[in-house]
C-alpha cells in the first residue's frame, strides 16, 4: 500500500475505536475519519483500552477488511506482558491472544502494544523472559495472526523498551519470533533519546522500524513525560520530526491532539517531506 500523490509511505492518524457504547458505527466510523482527513491508514482499538473485555464483533469489520485504507490495531494500554505481577501478566498474555484474533478479522496490517515494565523491585531480566514466553506460547498455539508491533515508552526505571540498552535485551528475547517494532518519537523524546539519530540507533538494535508514531511533545527532552502535543506546535522541532519520518522509511501515523482540520494539515505537511 502506497500513500497518495506519489509518497511510498502511508500516512494515518489515530480515530479510538470509531464506536458507541452500543457498540454502533459513531459518526461513520473510522472509515469516515480516514476519508474526512485523507488519510491512507487509520489506528484502532477494539475495545476499552483501559479494560480487560475481549474485543466483540464489529458492524465495519468487512469494509475495514476490503478497503483500501490501511488499518493498524493498539492493543489496550493496561496490558503488560512483562509484568511479574501474575494477576497482570496472565490476563495481559490472554488479552493479546484476543486482540490479535480480532486484528486479524478486519486484515490489521499490524497490531501496536506497549513494552511494559516489571515492579521496581525485580531484576528487569524477568521481564524480557516474560516477553519471550509469550512469543513462545503463541507460536506453539500457532502464532498471532499478524504482526506484533512493540512500542518503545517514555517512563518508568523498569520499563522494557525506554531505554536503548532495554530494547536490545528485549529483541535478544523476542527478535526470533519476529516481533515488529513501532518507534514513537514523544515516546523517545522523553526517554532522552537523541532523535537526529534515532532510527539508526533503533535499526542497529531491532534491524527493522514497522510504523512511526509521529508525535511531538509538550515536555522538555528527558522529561520522562508522555503528553502528546501537535505536529508543529511543541517542545520537538517540526524538521527534526519529520527528518524521522523520511529516515524511518515506514508507515507514518498521528497520535497528536486536535481535530479533523488540523489532522488533515499535519497528513499533508508529512506527505509533502516525504516527497521531498
Amino acid at each position: 500500500m502506497a500513500g497518495r500523490q506519489g509518497t511510498a509511505q502511508p500516512v494515518g492518524v489515530h480515530v479510538g475505536r470509531g464506536l458507541t457504547e452500543d457498540g454502533e458505527l459513531a459518526d461513520g466510523g473510522p472509515l469516515a475519519r480516514a476519508a474526512e482527513m485523507d488519510a491512507d491508514a487509520v489506528q484502532v482499538f477494539l475495545a476499552d483500552p483501559q479494560g480487560w473485555k475481549a474485543p466483540r464483533p464489529r458492524p465495519d469489520a468487512e469494509a475495514l477488511l476490503s478497503g483500501e485504507v490501511g488499518v493498524f490495531v493498539h492493543a489496550p494500554y493496561i496490558v503488560n506482558v512483562a509484568s511479574t505481577n501474575n494477576r497482570i501478566r496472565i490476563p495481559s498474555r490472554k488479552l493479546l491472544g484476543q486482540h490479535a484474533q480480532a486484528a486479524a478479522a478486519i486484515g490489521a496490517r499490524g497490531m501496536v502494544v506497549h513494552g511494559g515494565h516489571v515492579l521496581a523491585k525485580d531484576d528487569p531480566a524477568a521481564g524480557f523472559g516474560n516477553w519471550r514466553k509469550t512469543f513462545a506460547r503463541q507460536a506453539d498455539a500457532g502464532g498471532f495472526g499478524i504482526p506484533v508491533l512493540i512500542e518503545n515508552t517514555a517512563g518508568g526505571d523498569n520499563a522494557m523498551a525506554r531505554e536503548l540498552a532495554a530494547l536490545g535485551r528485549l529483541w535478544e528475547a523476542v527478535g526470533e519470533f519476529g516481533a515488529g517494532f513501532v518507534l514513537d518519537t514523544c515516546h523517545a523524546w522523553a526517554a532522552g533519546w537523541d532523535l537526529t539519530r534515532a532510527v539508526d540507533d533503533v535499526l542497529a538494535v531491532t534491524g527493522r522500524i514497522d510504523l512511526v508514531h509521529l508525535n511531538n511533545s509538550r515536555d522538555p527532552a528527558g522529561s520522562g513525560r508522555d503528553r502528546h502535543a501537535p505536529l508543529t506546535d511543541g517542545e520537538i522541532p517540526v524538521e527534526l520530526l519529520l527528518g524521522v519520518a523520511r529516515a524511518a522509511g515506514a508507515p507514518v501515523l498521528l497520535e497528536t491532539p486536535g481535530d479533523a482540520a488540523s489532522h488533515a494539515e499535519e497528513i499533508e505537511l508529512i506527505r509533502s517531506a516525504l516527497r521531498g
